[in-house]
């Protein structure tokens, strides 16, 4: 059998440099005036009330496909919550909906859908610290200033970053956008699409998850036992 030629020199040295790269998800803390972080938090607050309201529809049709939950509520959550705009409001169904594959899908999870039979599912509440997730409409940046659609329309402030992850901006594709509250400390969270395909785990890996790693900005309840309910995270 004749031995396989040695790999060109300069796809070894593209293969070390994809293997060595694996940047990880780039996270930055808001230096937000008081009045912007106010307008931060009435965001916050009012998309986990759009999340709190799919959540009981989850629970009675036993579905979290995003496609779905978008034909099913779409309409009535827009007339509802018009202030948040149309496009907050599909941010918000995948919100739930990605929420809901970890909880009842995740092999370890308490809530896996395989466990549970045919229990009805526990209700799920998001708490107002609950993470907003944004897309290329409602959240953008040029020359390191941010654009952020929140209820009182866009806001507009810089955001303090390195040329390095400037250039990601420009040369990656963003996967994910992330506003978190963390301590009262609001940060952004980008995911490139090479950061997730980097941090997606292992079948094994997946089998370890355990509760304690299960979202820690919901709660869920279990109508049928009115007195226990299982949180994993305060809910104000």
């Amino acid at each position: 059998m004749q031995p396989k030629p040695a790999a060109p020199r300069d796809a070894q040295r593209r293969s070390y440099m994809k293997a060595a790269r694996a940047p990880e998800p780039l996270s930055i803390p808001l230096n937000a005036p008081p009045a912007v972080a106010a307008q931060l938090k009435l965001l916050q607050q009012a998309f986990a009330d759009v999340c709190n309201a799919i959540a009981p529809v989850v629970r009675e049709t036993r579905c979290w496909n995003r496609v779905t939950l978008h034909h099913l509520l779409y309409r009535s959550l827009r007339e509802r919550f018009p202030q948040l705009g149309s496009q907050m409001i599909c941010n918000a169904i995948y919100s739930v909906s990605r929420t809901c594959r970890t909880v009842f899908q995740t092999p370890a999870s308490p809530f896996n859908i395989a466990r549970l039979g045919d229990r009805p599912l526990p209700l799920m509440r998001f708490a107002p610290i609950a993470p907003v997730y944004f897309d290329k409409h409602t959240l953008s940046i040029r020359d390191g200033v941010v654009s952020m659609l929140t209820l009182n329309g866009r806001i507009r402030f810089r955001l303090s970053i390195s040329e390095a992850d400037e250039q990601r901006f420009r040369q990656e594709r963003l996967r994910e956008i992330v506003l978190r509250n963390q301590g009262g400390q609001f940060v952004l969270r980008f995911v490139f699409a090479a950061d997730a395909e980097d941090a997606a785990p292992a079948p094994a890996a997946r089998e370890r998850t355990t509760a304690a790693e299960l979202p820690e900005y919901v709660a869920l309840s279990d109508e049928d036992v009115a007195d226990q309910v299982t949180e994993l995270g305060e809910v104000a």
